[in-house]
């Protein structure tokens, strides 16, 4: 009778009970914990050396996959309320003559050689014009090595739905960022500017001010200006105080148009320090540009080889059957765009003047037009500008549901942070394990217990090690040393006497301190 009762017990009531005893065991369990615990440091300890291996061969080729074009995920708009490219646009022909005009006077500008304060009073007047509430603002950067002056142009369309509170940038520097900012004009874009301060004043469904701004130089102005814009001083600047300003600006948008006409849009948007706009700006305007105004959107300047066929050269060292593969194209496209993003973060840089918008909590990207023979002008990116400015005008409160943190492979795919965060943590896991092992090491030394120096006896004595105090006070002597003089040659060589110098004392400075560790090792020999 009593086996039959405990036959009819189920199958996983049995299981269960296995697995309680596994899990709550008898007796002490502070002390089967412990014993569990060393177990795992024992296990962890002999395979550190493979674990280490296999972590670090894990992260570097999960970063090596991020680019893989079947990873991550199309972009869309998380905000509702933005609704991009729901509206009928009303930029037309007769506003790309009032462009060209505008680009003829500023052409006559530049061929005469104006200085930065006749541009500014110039463009100071022409907002006047049409009415708007208008202003300049000088500054003076000063650096190690130069002075640089400049007078900004901005000028403020009141809302006529709101209070004012909140508002919108249009911008455009003076310089483009082609080479970052070492002389092509961004002419076309300024007089966009113009043509939509004229443009925008016309209709009364603005609910935000827009705030225009034409910057001197190419970031300097837009620095200056945003920093008395929102009381923050910056040493070596000193600029005028704003006559006009507006209400807390949530969203900006840069307008750099360089050349006579573009093929595609190209959309910039680190920010300083590895800041990033909200995504639902950027797939906003992406979708504004692709649907609205029809025309082919890129991230920076890259040209996709799979829609261009100029761009194939980039690729050339590539061999031809394995390029044609359809993924492997993809791959390198979007590896190409991946290791652009990580170069702007890593550095600290913003990819243009939006980046300065970032450090004030605004979102803010730059539209570049890439300069080709065609076919699209001023009657597209006239279209794109209004259009997102109309989405934008639709925000209720600052953007939040989308993401901060993201990699964009392509202007239509993203990684959110969960995909490609991995791979730093388990490099950083790697590094983590080998420091802590280094660290154990280094409180013991191995000692020898037989004077003999025989093979026979060095292999069958055990081996004896002895508990040492770690050399810290050394470590962080010449962890200090090595600082102090890290500190000392970015001192030297941003001081202007090795900036004017910089071709006979570079090899000098060089030997110095690349030859101090070597005499100071040698000394210890």
């Amino acid at each position: 009778m009593n086996n039959d009762a405990v036959e009819t017990v189920p199958k996983f009531k049995r299981v269960l009970q296995k697995l309680k005893t596994a899990l709550r065991p008898d007796g002490n369990i502070h002390e089967k914990r412990i014993r569990r615990r060393l177990k795992l440091v024992n296990l962890i300890t002999r395979r550190l050396k493979t674990l280490k291996i296999v972590l670090f061969i894990a992260g570097y080729l999960w970063m090596v996959l991020i680019p893989f074009p079947h990873l991550g995920r199309g972009t869309y708009i998380d905000e509702n309320a933005l609704q991009p490219g729901q509206v009928n646009t009303q930029w037309n022909w007769g506003d790309v003559h009032v462009a060209d005009r505008y680009l003829e006077q500023l052409e006559h500008i530049r061929d005469a050689n104006y200085t930065s304060v006749q541009r500014a009073n110039w463009l100071r007047e022409e907002f006047g014009k049409l009415g708007l509430s208008s202003s300049t603002q000088k500054y003076t950067f000063a650096t190690s090595t130069s002075n640089s002056t400049g007078t900004n142009a901005y000028a403020i369309i009141a809302s006529p739905r709101h209070s004012g509170v909140e508002a919108m940038v249009i911008s455009a520097s003076w310089l483009s960022r082609i080479d970052e900012g070492q002389g092509m004009i961004n002419i076309r874009g300024v007089s966009t500017v113009l043509a939509l301060a004229g443009f925008l004043k016309r209709y009364s469904y603005w609910g935000k001010d827009i705030v225009l701004v034409i910057s001197d130089d190419y970031l300097e102005g837009m620095q200056a200006w945003l920093g008395e814009y929102h009381g923050v001083s910056q040493s070596g600047l000193n600029a005028e105080p704003l006559k006009l300003t507006s209400g807390v600006i949530w969203t900006a948008l840069n307008i750099d148009y360089p050349g006579h006409s573009f093929s595609h849009l190209g959309i910039f948007f680190e920010g300083l320090n590895g800041r990033l706009p909200n995504q639902d700006l950027v797939n906003s305007v992406e979708r504004i540009a692709r649907w609205t105004a029809r025309v082919p959107v890129i991230l920076y300047d890259h040209l996709d080889p799979r829609e261009d066929a100029s761009a194939n050269a980039a690729f050339s060292w590539m061999p031809k059957a394995l390029y044609d593969i359809g993924d492997v194209k993809t791959y390198l496209y979007q590896a190409r765009n991946v290791i652009r993003n990580v170069g702007y973060q890593y550095n600290g840089r913003g990819s243009g003047v939006h980046g300065l918008f970032h450090q004030f909590r605004i979102d803010a990207i730059t539209i570049f037009a890439v300069p080709a023979t065609g076919p699209h002008g001023f009657h597209a990116i006239g279209s794109i500008v209004e259009s997102t400015l109309r989405t934008m005008n639709n925000m209720l409160e600052r953007l939040h549901a989308s993401f901060f943190f993201y990699i964009l492979t392509s202007p239509q795919r993203f990684l959110k942070i969960g995909l490609f965060l991995p791979s730093a943590i388990l490099i950083s896991v790697a590094m983590m394990f080998h420091g802590l092992s280094t660290w154990v090491d280094a409180a013991w030394v191995q000692e020898g217990i037989s004077d003999e120096g025989t093979e026979k006896s060095s292999t069958s004595t055990p081996i004896k090690w002895r508990q040492r105090s770690r050399p810290v006070i050394q470590v962080v002597c010449i962890m200090a040393a090595t600082h102090i003089l890290g500190f000392g040659l970015f001192k030297l060589v941003s001081s202007a006497p090795f900036i004017n110098n910089y071709k006979t004392l570079s090899p000098v400075i060089f030997a110095g301190f690349a030859g101090f560790p070597l005499i100071t090792g040698m000394q210890h020999l």
